[in-house]
């Protein structure tokens, strides 16, 4: 691909129409990002599968290990994303993304050659701002292919990502584990190279559209500034509430997600190929379910009263607390794991919801930094915070429980989902007046 057809022309714009309600090319880029999120979770996941053997390697405590899983990796790629984020709203975001690419898979590479405990982590840092260059040039990208109607079904889809990543890292890492024993290095190096030639598929094949493209009302102001950017996003009380809620959805998320393998190792004695199994189909199914229904019912609703964009992701999140002490209490592995499937999808509602809304809110001009202050403080949160307060938690408890202190300590984040859908309902009170003002002051 030249650089006259990296991106498109103001003939094409208007052949379009807007583009993204007619052309095939639109689900061709989602398709492509959806990959490339599938390739950041997986590289992000693989570590949870392998906490026991890198625990005895270095001879670490649960805090170590849930600091290097969680805030190691959060903090450098929250901090980051802003300013990657800024980059984005002004240059190319198909050539970040490609470059972020690049950047956190030869990160996942090392840290299969790391020595040390602090080697590893200072690979896990790098794999952090290679992903912080992933989600918020794709979200802007995402919201200029499709218009708001279909938004947050195009955002649950990528969102999927996630699911798919960790199902598969569950799956080829507990396989990995089982083929290589203790050898936990060899899985690093064979799943971090695939990200390395996806790299070049983005750089060559997807396209940069205008700004606004989705809305036919391609812009080529200067975007905004952070601070106007900041100012006007916290001046939103449903904006505010939202991010409030999705960090307490996002602290007990991330926990499970990190902790879920060695939960059914340490209580249920699983062998790792089975828990792979097991964790990819209820990580994979069962968050994909829930993305895709958040999605599809977050557009369907949201057209009669916007306010049930919020309302829904809230009554959803109440339903899934009883699973949670099911799954977690339970001294039967097959009704923990029917049990953990339904929390799992009940949870996962929430975040096509999440993702659209802070696009809608947010004006044409700070998408992309938009997506990076919410990325920021719900993962510096939830995947920074979440994965370190169960492995603090289980240290604190283990005198007391042994190996089933993991079952108290997840419970303990757990719990907090309830206060992820009081913030959800508040912010569902005035989003109808915030999304009236954010036009009424133009986009």
């Amino acid at each position: 691909m030249t650089e006259s057809n990296d991106r498109f022309s103001p003939g094409e714009v208007e052949a379009e129409g807007g583009g993204a309600n007619s052309s095939h090319y639109s689900n061709y880029v989602l398709g492509v990002l959806f990959v490339v999120y599938v390739i950041n979770f997986i590289d992000r996941q693989i570590l949870s599968v392998f906490i026991g053997p890198i625990k005895e390697e270095f001879g670490v405590s649960d805090t170590m290990m849930g600091l290097l899983v969680g805030f190691a990796f959060a903090l450098f790629y929250t901090i980051a994303g802003i300013p990657i984020a800024r980059w984005a709203d002004r240059g190319n975001r198909r050539t970040i993304i490609a470059l972020g690419l690049t950047v956190w898979s030869a990160m996942t590479v090392g840290s299969g050659y790391a020595r040390s405990f602090v080697q590893l982590a200072l690979f896990r840092v790098g794999v952090g701002v290679g992903e912080a260059a992933g989600s918020p040039p794709a979200h802007s990208l995402i919201s200029d292919y499709f218009p708001p109607s279909k938004r947050a079904t195009a955002l649950g889809i990528y969102a999927w990502g996630v699911y798919i990543g960790s199902a598969l890292a569950y799956l080829f890492g507990g396989y990995l584990r089982e083929q290589f024993a203790e050898d936990w290095r060899t899985p690093f190096i064979l799943l971090g190279l695939p990200g390395l030639f996806f790299a070049l598929v983005v750089r060559f094949t997807v396209k940069e559209p205008p700004r606004g493209y989705s809305e036919s009302k391609p812009i080529s102001s200067e975007p905004s500034t952070f601070r106007q950017t900041l100012s006007y996003l916290v001046s939103c009380p449903s904006w505010t509430n939202l991010v409030a809620g999705s960090c307490f959805l996002s602290l007990m998320g991330y926990g499970v997600l990190m902790w879920g393998y060695e939960f059914f190792g340490r209580v249920h004695h699983m062998s790792p190929l089975d828990i792979g199994l097991w964790m990819a189909a209820i990580v994979g199914l069962g968050g994909s379910l829930g993305t895709l229904a958040g999605g599809t019912m977050t557009d369907r609703l949201s057209q009669r009263d916007p306010a049930w964009a919020m309302r829904f992701p809230a009554r959803a999140t109440w339903v899934c607390l009883p699973f949670a002490f099911l799954f977690l209490l339970s001294d039967s592995k097959l009704l923990a794991m029917l049990s953990f499937f339904v929390f799992y999808v009940l949870a996962n509602i929430y975040v096509p919801a999440m993702h659209s809304l802070n696009q809608n809110l947010a004006k044409l001009s700070m998408r992309a930094t938009a997506a990076a202050l919410l990325l920021f403080i719900v993962n510096l949160v939830g995947a920074g915070l979440g994965p370190l307060v169960v492995g603090f938690l289980n240290d604190q408890y283990a005198p007391y429980w042994g190996d089933e202190a993991i079952r108290y300590s997840l419970l303990s984040i757990s719990v907090l989902g309830a206060l992820g859908a009081i913030f959800f309902h508040r912010s569902a009170r005035t989003l109808a007046e915030d999304l009236a003002n954010r036009d009424s002051v133009g986009r």
